[in-house]
């Protein structure tokens, strides 16, 4: 089940996704997707331009997830002591290594 935190805004998916360009959608929903494959402890907050998930009602962060024109940006955090990690994912590129890394941010973050 998805579950979402709001701090407020009250905006849904279903909002969020008509701002992002037509050609991002895919690799968004894509990446929305395996963020709540992670566990049942995952919940997302819809903010102005961008989704982050994080772990349980505690939110603890593990992923800031924002489109661009023709790509998708990803701030990673395993640990709140450090500086998140930002990868730039590009449409045609495959998800596999940042899958791995979304996995272990989460299964880090406390």
């Amino acid at each position: 089940m998805n579950k979402l935190v709001s701090f407020g805004n009250k905006r849904t998916y279903e909002d969020f996704i008509k701002q992002v360009p037509i050609q991002c959608r895919p690799l968004f929903d894509s990446i929305r997707d395996y963020c709540f494959s992670l566990g049942e402890t995952v919940v997302e907050d819809i903010r102005m331009h961008r989704i982050v998930f994080g772990k349980s009602i505690s939110f603890r962060w593990f992923a800031d997830v924002s489109p661009n024109e023709d790509a998708v940006i990803i701030k990673i955090q395993k640990n709140r002591k450090e500086e998140p990690q930002i990868h730039e994912i590009q449409l045609n590129q495959n998800l596999n290594e940042i899958k791995k890394i979304l996995k272990d941010a989460f299964d880090k973050i406390h």
